[in-house]
């Protein structure tokens, strides 16, 4: 089998078991990345020192962080039990790199006013949204028209962090704006319909079930890219949602330009979304609830800027 054949394989894999389109490109690469560092050797003639010897290889000379580590050998590990379908005690018995404690970047509200203030457009709707939502950069790029609930003021996300399904809160603020926004992408969609076009990617097999509901203004994303592209899985040109990327850049490019020091991305705004929460009294288990963390103790880190300083002790030169 080669090295192409094999990727496809692990491909299959990972779609069949309804992973994450971003996991699937971090996985099929770090399979490639293992082979070519053994010389394209097959994995079934790789063991245990073959594995440790790339991990070691990714710390000491990648210099990768613990965390792209223990995606490697996620990856890796998902490639021998579920691809060659083998079963390897010592795998699982290899060391994790340690993650760190980290303390995320938080901004105050002022802070964060005067870094949205310098996004203007569709950019500075959706840095507002994240900001008073709390979801992840892509999961609100992914969201479709039906997703939004003006008349309850909520937000559905589907197919989040762990394949599940939540709701959070939909700014009172940004009802009028996401309206107004919404007419904007409705005419684009109509102009998409007329040129014979219009129909937006759907997961899994929606698609085969409703076969119009492609070209439905309920499944249109609420944030379409600029431009249309040709589809890599079936060839149809397709609308799909703006870029993460460019959302980034933005953000990153705004926060310069307001001066801020502090390292700002997509994940501050709910880094910051969450603290400012529990600041003003939100209970942490629902904090909790609206992020779609797992466990509250993830959600414990947003405390330390809630008792404002370092474990809310007072500095002797104050």
């Amino acid at each position: 089998m080669g090295k192409s054949t094999f990727l496809e394989s692990v491909r299959l894999a990972i779609r069949t078991r309804h992973y994450a389109h971003t996991t699937e490109k971090a996985y099929i690469q770090w399979v490639r990345r293992f082979i070519l560092f053994h010389d394209k050797r097959h994995p079934r003639e790789l063991g245990a020192p073959e594995v440790e010897a790339f991990l070691s290889a990714l710390a000491t000379r990648g210099r990768v962080s613990p965390s792209t580590q223990n995606q490697a050998l996620s990856a890796i590990l998902f490639m021998y039990r579920h691809v060659l379908q083998v079963d390897l005690p010592w795998l699982a018995g290899v060391v994790r790199a340690k993650r760190r404690q980290y303390v995320p970047t938080v901004l105050s509200p002022e802070e964060v006013r005067v870094v949205l203030g310098q996004l203007k457009g569709t950019l500075r709707l959706i840095g507002d949204l994240l900001y008073g939502s709390g979801m992840r950069r892509i999961e609100a790029l992914r969201l479709r028209v039906g997703d939004l609930d003006f008349a309850y003021r909520q937000i559905l996300i589907r197919a989040a962090k762990g394949n599940k399904d939540r709701v959070t809160v939909l700014p009172n603020r940004l009802i009028q704006p996401l309206q107004l926004h919404l007419r904007q992408v409705k005419v684009l969609h109509e102009q998409d319909l007329a040129d014979g076009h219009g129909e937006v990617w759907l997961p899994y097999a929606l698609a085969r079930k409703y076969p119009r509901a492609g070209r439905d203004w309920r499944w249109q994303f609420v944030f379409p890219s600029r431009k249309l592209s040709t589809c890599c899985d079936d060839g149809v040109v397709r609308r799909f949602h703006a870029s993460p990327k460019v959302l980034s850049k933005a953000l990153s490019a705004a926060a310069n330009r307001a001066g801020i020091t502090k390292r700002v991305g997509t994940h501050t705004l709910r880094h910051s979304f969450a603290t400012h929460l529990l600041q003003s009294g939100s209970d942490i288990r629902t904090v909790q609830e609206l992020l779609g963390h797992a466990d509250v103790s993830t959600t414990m880190i947003y405390t330390h800027v809630v008792k404002r300083g370092a474990g809310g002790v007072r500095s002797p030169l104050d």
